[in-house]
């Protein structure tokens, strides 16, 4: 039987990644069509996640404020400001940024929820740990190849994800850099 990890969070739950974003994950909503998350986004001027995938969830964001840029894999840039709203089907790479010179803030949902809470807080603890506007090398590719088939980062280079990921888990694993997450959900498959 698989965790389900967003069940250990108080809510509004907030993430920062240190390099401008942040999420608020402002409440689990129980659905008997799956629970989902609804969602607040502040994203500083030229920040925004990397071209990326989630393969089991659909996100939608609605801009309460500044303009959003978007770009779905393989498809030119556009912008929308506010009261408009952007939605991103399961399995389709995207990225968004904050166009423009002020924040942008979003509302919005994940639906369903699965292990995105998780992945995210994970992932945005490490970069900010870093300090280097990405996760450190083990936690990236721990976290990328154990939710492989929910998420993946479109910007990471296949020949990263496919020998050095690997590599690199293999060695941190001798290291014992994976005890810190003795208790992450299981992937949805």
């Amino acid at each position: 039987m698989s965790k389900n990890m967003t069940m250990r969070y108080t809510y509004p739950h907030s993430i920062e990644n240190g390099h401008g974003e942040q999420i608020t994950f402002v409440q689990l909503v129980k659905d008997p069509a799956g629970d989902w998350l609804e969602v607040e986004n502040l994203v500083q001027p030229g920040s925004g996640p990397p071209m990326h995938v989630h393969f089991k969830q659909a996100e939608s964001l609605t801009v309460v404020s500044g303009r959003i840029g978007v770009q779905e894999f393989g498809k030119e840039p556009v912008e929308h400001g506010r009261g408009s709203t952007v939605t991103f089907q399961a399995g389709v790479g995207h990225k968004f940024w904050a166009a423009g010179s002020e924040p942008l803030r979003c509302k919005g949902w994940i639906k369903p929820a699965h292990n995105v809470e998780y992945f995210l807080t994970e992932l945005y603890a490490s970069t900010k740990a870093s300090g280097k506007g990405r996760p450190d090398d083990f936690d990236g590719a721990f976290l990328g190849l154990r939710y492989k088939s929910e998420f993946d980062i479109l910007d990471v280079p296949a020949f990263v994800r496919k020998v050095i990921f690997p590599v690199t888990v293999f060695f941190g694993k001798l290291a014992g850099k994976h005890k810190k997450f003795a208790d992450a959900p299981e992937p949805v498959q």
